[in-house]
């Protein structure tokens, strides 16, 4: 299975989770802003990070309309969404995510989040998290 993590991170914890997940799925690792969207259709299995921002949305500069354009490659692939968030519990932002992804017909196979800077504990849990959704 090829696998392709791709992310988004304003103060650098999303991007510690996102070389975590990689490691363990043995993935290609690219910053949003390094991956033309088409490229998306080279891979089996796509697991994309943001953090939560404002509201408990996502990044609306670079990450949010990268998603809207991969959407529709995404319906027929395995995904998994994962970020880190300050406030609340985390809920809200993955919750809408993953709701969102839903409407646009996307089937999430997993996701993780993780409060705050992640500690050696969460970025244990983040590359089990990229091997399992690789088995």
């Amino acid at each position: 299975m090829k696998a392709v993590v791709i992310f988004w991170s304003m103060t650098g914890n999303t991007k510690m989770m996102a070389e975590a997940i990689a490691k363990g799925a043995k993935a290609d690792l690219f910053n949003v802003s390094e991956i033309a969207p088409a490229k998306v259709e080279n891979y089996d299995l796509v697991i994309l990070g943001c953090p939560a921002m404002g509201a408990d949305e996502l990044d609306d500069t670079e990450f949010l309309p990268f998603y809207e354009e991969i959407a529709p490659l995404l319906i027929d692939k395995k995904v998994a969404l994962f970020g880190s968030y300050e406030w609340n519990d985390g809920g809200p932002w993955m919750d809408n995510w993953l709701a969102d992804a839903s409407a646009k017909g996307i089937t999430v196979s997993d996701s993780l989040r993780v409060y705050s800077t992640p500690s050696e504990a969460d970025l244990a849990k983040c590359e089990e998290f990229g091997k399992n959704l690789i088995e």
